[in-house]
């Protein structure tokens, strides 16, 4: 297996190696880029130069992706360690991909590795764009993008507190200390869901009580889990999509906490407005 995935990780290098990338100079930008995972694609097509990816991740293109147009063209490799490594880059960005001990073995490689940050929040989102720009050597793409995340904040509209339930295929919804409850903050609008955090729909209070508009997340994408015991299927659940007015937000919107998930804040707003 292992000499399948170094065979298929050569075979991209000598891709990629056709593009001729030119090697890093001294205190400048990386030059020879591979992302592991989707997260990480978003930044590095949104920030680097395209002449500097040396590979994606296979979801670079896929719908939960929302830089996927982007990506179109560009080489993927296998979000596995010894694949990136035997593609030489100087530089990995990665959340998640590569596993759990990639860092270890890319600093025993001597590849420096830049890791997309946890984002949770609208603050969370401009420090960790920033710290991707810079970890990129692009900080004015870095400045330029969180001047126009403030920009889209301060032009969303007031709204009129109407009660927004965000629903999913995997029939959860979230509370305070979520990015979507900031998104329904951001958009002038309150929560449906009054506890923190993470929580399967809450079939039992909506027997008797509704909200004024549904959030449908991710049902555009297959990515999601669509089996039968999905709460998201019950009767009350599936009653509040036909009955309640729906804002569909697109999951690649919020499949990252990032500068996209305005997106979906514009979207909330509008679906809101009176």
């Amino acid at each position: 297996m292992r000499i399948a995935a170094f065979t298929l990780a050569m075979l991209v290098a000598a891709c990629t190696g056709e593009r001729a990338l030119p090697e890093r100079q001294a205190d400048g930008p990386p030059m020879r880029i591979v992302s592991l995972d989707f997260c990480a694609d978003q930044y590095v097509l949104k920030l680097a130069d395209r002449g500097s990816i040396l590979a994606l991740s296979p979801e670079a293109v896929m719908a939960h992706s929302y830089m996927r147009d982007e990506a179109g063209g560009l080489p993927m490799v296998r979000p596995l360690a010894e694949d990136a490594i035997a593609l030489q880059p100087d530089l990995v960005v990665r959340s998640y991909g590569g596993g759990p001990n990639a860092e270890r073995f890319f600093a025993e490689a001597g590849i420096p590795v830049l890791t997309v940050g946890w984002a949770g929040d609208f603050d969370a989102i401009r420090r960790v764009t920033q710290e991707m720009a810079t970890g990129l050597g692009q900080p004015e793409r870095g400045a330029a993008l969180v001047a126009e995340i403030d920009a889209r904040l301060a032009a969303l509209p007031a709204g009129d507190a109407q009660s927004v339930l965000y629903m999913t295929p995997t029939g959860v919804t979230a509370g305070a200390g979520s990015l979507i409850d900031e998104l329904l903050t951001a958009a002038g609008l309150t929560n449906f869901e009054t506890r923190a955090g993470w929580h399967a729909l809450p079939l039992e209070r909506l027997t008797g009580e509704q909200p004024d508009l549904v959030a449908a997340s991710f049902f555009d994408s297959t990515a999601l889990s669509h089996d039968i015991w999905s709460a998201a299927r019950h009767p009350v659940a599936r009653k509040q999509m036909t009955t309640q007015p729906v804002a569909e937000l697109a999951g690649a919107w919020t499949a990252c906490g990032a500068w996209f998930a305005l997106d979906a804040a514009e979207a909330l707003a509008k679906a809101g407005a009176p």
